[in-house]
């Protein structure tokens, strides 16, 4: 028997680049910032990454576990990419901050975050908007707190600061208001950290 007929070397120029479950992940997440929770499904996401069905079904038993796979996903990036990048800043006014700036010049978590507000009623929307929205109000409870504030007044600016937030996407991608100008919008995130901000 010939050894190199039972071991047949693949060309690269012959296959697809395999997926990985991260880039199907990633692909979902995608069309929830574009087209909501409802839109995702197998075979348009198949069809935008170029592969078939197969390359889905040998990651993920069920659109489901794909869509658990897609929120996990943002909820650790966006983690690590707003909260851990604060991690160096000493100083807590500082933090809070850069944290407010970094918040409101970063577009796409704010889609995504809108669109599954919207999907509220969907069983894996749910635990992962409670787990991402308690997060967010502890870490500002508790830079309230270093930057010398009392324990109610912290928790009471926390969830000032999270509601206008959640109140400005609302109003901004939900509700369709007009866009602010680029100054207008600067003046406006400098407007609330001057009054959320302890001096």
């Amino acid at each position: 028997m010939n050894p190199s007929a039972a071991t047949p070397s693949p060309t690269s120029s012959s296959r697809a680049p395999r997926l990985s479950a991260e880039d199907w992940a990633q692909a979902a997440l995608d069309l929830v910032a574009e087209q909501g929770v409802a839109a995702v499904a197998v075979e348009p996401l198949a069809r935008r990454l170029g592969v078939t069905k197969g390359s889905f079904y040998w990651h993920f038993p069920s659109r489901d576990a794909l869509l658990q796979a897609a929120l996990e996903r943002w909820e650790m990036v966006e983690q690590e990419s707003v909260f851990g990048s604060l991690e160096v800043v000493p100083d807590p006014r500082e933090r809070l901050r850069q944290l407010f700036l970094l918040v409101a010049h970063e577009a796409k978590s704010h889609i995504v975050y809108s669109e599954l507000l919207k999907a509220l009623d969907h069983p894996a929307v749910q635990p992962v908007i409670q787990r991402v929205s308690q997060r967010r109000l502890d870490y500002l409870i508790a830079s309230f707190r270093q930057a010398g504030l009392g324990r109610t007044d912290a928790r009471h600016r926390a969830r000032l600061a999270y509601a206008a937030y959640v109140g400005f996407l609302q109003l901004s991608l939900q509700l369709h208001q007009p866009r602010m100008q680029h100054e207008e919008f600067e003046d406006y995130v400098s407007h609330m950290i001057a009054v959320l901000i302890p001096s």
